[in-house]
């Protein structure tokens, strides 16, 4: 909502093509929601893995940033080789060109996406990034979430007020209010959606629903990156089927949870490392693999706020799946690493192997079936 307005209308003025930038911002917004501290599929899918959100980023960070930077390159190789002009203009001139109603819209949809515009037209310093670096800093040190947030709210406020972005601490508009909202809109979805885990999830898993599901998938894997693997193609079909990426992470997520819990020997260490990757499934090929299904609830959020802030094209969702290549990038490297092992290349991403990790041994269904009534009945 904040960055649609700037770019869509920079592009206007440039020249550019629509399509490419409108998959770019979708991308690059994706990029920020799976990686967020308090980004609610991040908080939730580490919870329901029973994982440390700090540790969750940790491990995904450096493959995500290599796909955000192969995302940019091929974003640049494709708009060399569409010959799009290298005409520059600034977000000021931008903004100035937004219409009215436009302004109107997002007003009553995020007031704080037009405060930070109005920013934007009178400059923000370059100092105010200081923040954002810090928290990432501090988060690779592995720091816990909540000091990481903290020094990001102080060093923000400090700086925010020495830029007059922040224009007092208390009072209305002012940063404690903003603080307050920006946690309360975040947390209250967050709330909700561990309620269904504890409701839907816990029903479900008393019912032992998943059991004929997690039985096939276990009778069929030969070692665990077999296992890991159809974890992630389960979340995408999820993803697919539920057309909402938050649905998918408390429907999915415990059904890998308990595929990977009961059919894995390993140490604790690795078997904590497993629930990291498979809190990386339900978070990231949730946001990303969402901007590759036309259906989905996320895709029709984008081409909303997209229709809204530049009302002089008609969005359909392949404009934004056709170019969405941080969306491609992430979900096949995704997929295709936890397979082949290749993940052992990428700081922090890699995940045990045989013979560190390996599949329980069970009885065959005929086996299991013949031989219960006769140890039943020698009891």
């Amino acid at each position: 909502a904040a960055c649609a307005p700037i770019f869509l209308w920079l592009n206007h003025i440039v020249d550019g093509n629509l399509i490419l930038t409108t998959a770019a911002v979708a991308g690059g917004a994706c990029f920020g929601d799976n990686i967020g501290l308090i980004s609610d599929t991040t908080v939730v899918s580490s919870g329901i893995q029973n994982v440390e959100v700090i540790h969750r980023i940790k491990h995904q960070g450096v493959w995500a940033i290599l796909c955000l930077i192969l995302s940019i390159v091929l974003f640049f190789v494709v708009s060399v080789g569409m010959g799009l002009p290298n005409t520059t203009a600034n977000a000021s001139e931008a903004i100035d060109q937004i219409p009215g109603e436009v302004w109107d819209s997002l007003k009553v949809e995020n007031p704080s996406a037009v405060t930070l515009l109005n920013q934007v037209k009178m400059g923000v310093p370059y100092y105010m990034i200081i923040p954002l670096i810090l928290v990432i800093i501090v988060a690779v040190k592995g720091l816990p979430t909540l000091a990481c947030l903290g020094l990001g709210i102080v060093s923000s406020m400090i700086l925010g007020l020495v830029a007059g972005t922040v224009p007092s601490i208390f009072g209305k508009g002012g940063f404690l209010e903003l603080i307050y909202s920006g946690f309360s809109d975040a947390g209250s979805w967050v709330i909700v959606m561990m309620m269904w885990v504890g409701a839907f999830g816990g029903i479900m898993t008393k019912m032992d629903a998943f059991a004929p599901l997690s039985n096939f998938i276990a009778s069929r894997v030969e070692n665990v990156r077999q296992l890991m693997t159809c974890n992630a193609l389960l979340c995408l079909l999820g993803n697919a089927a539920l057309s909402d990426e938050m649905a998918q992470i408390v429907t999915i997520g415990p059904i890998i949870k308990t595929l990977t819990d009961d059919n894995v020997e390993a140490s604790e260490e690795d078997m904590y490392k497993l629930r990291l990757r498979n809190a990386a499934f339900g978070s990231s090929l949730g946001v990303f693999g969402s901007q590759l299904i036309p259906w989905h609830v996320y895709v029709n959020f984008y081409i909303g706020i997209a229709s809204a802030v530049y009302p002089l094209h008609t969005f359909k969702a392949t404009d934004i799946i056709k170019y969405n290549f941080m969306g491609m990038i992430a979900v096949i490297s995704m997929i295709v690493l936890t397979r082949t092992g290749w993940d052992r290349f990428i700081p922090n991403f890699d995940i045990p192997s045989e013979p560190d990790v390996k599949i329980k041994k069970k009885e065959s269904s005929l086996e299991e079936s013949v031989l219960r009534p006769c140890i039943t009945e020698e009891r």
